[in-house]
């Protein structure tokens, strides 16, 4: 149906836009767009994305393109390009947060490749520390799949969500 997007990441909420970051895309896509058709071609919107600082990898371009270009013009009209600029500054925000709990992981005891464990009772210790209000032990035996007193990356991210 025309208008309503394509099911996918593009046609979920996705955070708006201040008025500041509109007209960034404005300029952006009227840079890109030499022949004032309201379009620009899709190999442009690469280009377009990195004026923006949005550097999207080769599968995140092609599953944008064919989520935001509806009738398959393979040219993006500007309301588009602002729903593939607002899916990207949510994959910022979800990047940034899995970079935090990456950094927790790691502080207390993990590895940066998503290996290793974390130690129950240090997760533990380091609340009482900072005496966190919140009851770790309910949420440990929530998370702690195998019940060995150790948290594994994906326990831990789980355990933070």
């Amino acid at each position: 149906m025309p208008g309503k997007g394509r099911e996918g990441p593009y046609s979920t909420n996705l955070p708006p836009l201040n008025d500041e970051e509109l007209e960034m895309c404005r300029k952006a896509f009227n840079m890109f767009d030499k022949d004032a058709s309201g379009t620009i071609d899709t190999k442009d919107l690469r280009t377009a994305l990195s004026a923006l600082g949005q550097n999207p990898s080769e599968e995140e371009m092609f599953v944008m393109i064919s989520q935001v270009d509806e009738d398959g013009s393979r040219c993006i009209e500007f309301s588009e390009f602002v729903r593939v600029i607002q899916f990207n500054k949510a994959l910022s925000a979800r990047d940034a947060d899995e970079q935090e709990t990456l950094d927790a992981f790691v502080a207390l005891g993990g590895n940066a490749d998503r290996t290793g464990k974390i130690s129950m009772d240090k997760l533990k210790s380091i609340c009482e520390e900072f005496e966190l209000t919140l009851s770790v032990d309910r949420l440990v035996k929530d998370a702690d799949r195998d019940f060995n007193g150790f948290l594994t990356y994906d326990e831990f991210r789980v355990l933070l969500s």
